[in-house]
């Protein structure tokens, strides 16, 4: 028996596809006993899925937090029930009256920190479902707004009524959500037309394997060279070599602190092995968020 691979695939989804899906087909190709992702991507969207594998899938809360980039295609004009083009449509209004400088101006406008209301078709759950189950019988939900980042927004290029643009922001961002309301911004309503996430968590999509190069790998199990080792799985956070003191008292859940000779400024730290081995994740407390007693 193979022993098991611990560490994150970046695939590039295809269109058409969902998330979960995605992993389904990972999972079987790589034979890994436990799968996940670190951030859904809608059906219509293609772009960089990041996958952990085995006991990886406990990185994922921190990876779910990263800022991640996209490229997306705003049509104007149209508003439909879910925001993007898989939608309903609730409204067609003329758009021979606005400008390009009219849409560079209310674009720009929307970077920095902006309120967004989760859409009706989202993941967000209420009384235990996700809105969209709510909204496909007919009893859609209004969840409270919430506050997330725009650090980057570059319009690429306008074609009326289409608007090609890429967006650097936070996590829990919707830019379905954000191109209806440059649309209502400008009077005349919009919808997500195209989206491609190129970036996550400082990963990029051309590091991504798409599904077919993995199937292709997959035979003679090449793919375990794409495979990123758990200890650079989270490249932003400050990592703490231990000794073999402190990595005896990590593998038995000990307390730990600075006496251990941990220096630690951050809100995280990973704490590794001499040979690279990811050991626990601690907080600035010292508190454990997550251990791998033997490394991996």
């Amino acid at each position: 028996m193979r022993p098991e691979k611990n560490g994150i695939l970046l695939i590039d989804k295809p269109a058409g596809m969902t998330s979960a899906k995605v992993v389904a087909v990972v999972k079987r190709l790589t034979g890994s006993r436990k799968t996940g992702h670190t951030g859904t991507l809608d059906p219509l969207a293609t772009g960089l899925l990041i996958c952990c594998l085995n006991q990886s899938t406990k990185l994922a809360r921190f990876l779910l937090e990263g800022e991640k980039t996209y490229e997306a295609v705003l049509h104007l004009g149209i508003k439909t029930d879910s925001q993007d083009a898989t939608g309903r449509i609730l409204s067609r209004q003329d758009t021979s009256n606005v400008t390009e400088t009219e849409v560079k101006k209310t674009i720009h406008g929307f970077t920095g920190l902006i309120r967004q209301q989760p859409p009706a078709y989202s993941a967000v759950k209420y009384q235990g479902k996700p809105l969209y189950h709510w909204a496909r019988i007919g009893k859609p939900v209004a969840k409270p707004p919430r506050t997330v980042v725009i650090s980057s927004l570059e319009i690429q290029k306008i074609a009326l009524p289409k608007v090609r643009f890429s967006v650097t922001c936070s996590a829990g961002t919707y830019i379905r959500t954000l191109c209806a309301d440059v649309g209502d911004s400008l009077g005349c309503g919009g919808h997500l037309m195209s989206l491609r996430r190129t970036a996550s968590c400082g990963f990029l999509v051309a590091q991504a394997l798409d599904l077919e190069q993995l199937e292709i790998m997959a035979a003679t199990v090449a793919w375990e060279a794409r495979l990123i080792p758990p200890v650079d799985a989270l490249p932003g956070m400050p990592g703490h070599q231990a000794d073999n003191a402190l990595r005896d008292k990590i593998k038995f859940g000990q307390p730990i602190g600075p006496s251990d000779g941990i220096k630690i400024r951050t809100e995280r730290m990973k704490i590794i092995d001499a040979d690279r081995n990811l050991l626990a994740i601690i907080d600035r407390k010292y508190r454990y968020f997550c251990v791998f007693p033997d490394g991996i």
